[in-house]
């Protein structure tokens, strides 16, 4: 995801970003302004939709390909995204770009990306490399710059990946507060894929109980409404 403060920061686009991130990706793009930054916008959307819905990359590997000139690191960054996504879920679909983490590591000090790039760099090495204590160490370089930032989405992400590496370790209570924390910050932010993915990851970590069964209940009724793919 591309910061706000950045490269959104023109009023005109507040809207199709509030439905982006409520997971009301077809209505936001439907409202996108044909601008040079409504074109960035529209690849973001286009990117962040298929991280969700698993659908053909085709239509946001065009929209980023048409940002490529104007915004190289930006193209460069969510081409990358793309890439991770497919080597996670679609290892047998052909290579859209080079290794993901490489990409990341190269722009995680460009301070334009707000400290996405080190999410992404430490999300990379974590679930496609397994270098776990790499992820940590990037996680919490992360979750520093979010709170210096106040970027409440930002420190909800790298929040829920360090309560996954507690969980790993045995650290359950600590896992369970730092989920908890993911959830709330999203929840407060109305970011609604990402809310019913904190409740997925919530509901792991508390194993088999009530709560457990009321959060995937939650996960399944909005995975469903949304076409959360790989919630479902």
């Amino acid at each position: 995801m591309l910061t706000d403060a950045t490269y959104f920061a023109a009023p005109e686009l507040a809207p199709a970003r509030h439905l982006q991130r409520a997971g009301q990706w077809d209505t936001a793009l439907a409202i996108v302004p044909d601008t040079p930054e409504g074109r960035l916008l529209r690849a973001d959307i286009l990117v962040d939709r298929h991280f969700w819905r698993l659908d053909p990359v085709q239509d946001a590997l065009a929209a980023v390909d048409a940002i490529r000139t104007a915004h190289p690191e930006a193209a460069e960054f969510l081409t990358g995204q793309l890439e991770y996504w497919r080597r996670l879920q679609r290892p047998d679909a052909p290579a859209i770009a080079g290794d993901p983490v490489d990409t990341f590591k190269a722009l995680a000090a460009d301070t334009r990306f707000g400290g996405w790039t080190g999410f992404w760099y430490g999300v990379a090495l974590e679930l496609l490399n397994r270098d776990h204590t790499g992820a940590a160490a990037a996680y919490t370089r992360v979750l520093e710059e979010a709170v210096s930032r106040g970027d409440l989405l930002l420190e909800s992400y790298a929040v829920r990946h360090l309560g996954s590496l507690a969980y790993d370790a045995g650290e359950t209570e600590r896992a369970i507060e730092l989920m908890e924390r993911s959830y709330d910050l999203r929840a407060a932010l109305g970011a609604r894929p990402q809310i019913a993915a904190a409740q997925a990851a919530l509901a792991h970590v508390l194993g088999d109980s009530r709560r457990a069964a009321r959060l995937r209940s939650a996960v399944s009724a909005t995975a469903e409404e949304l076409g959360l793919a790989w919630l479902k």
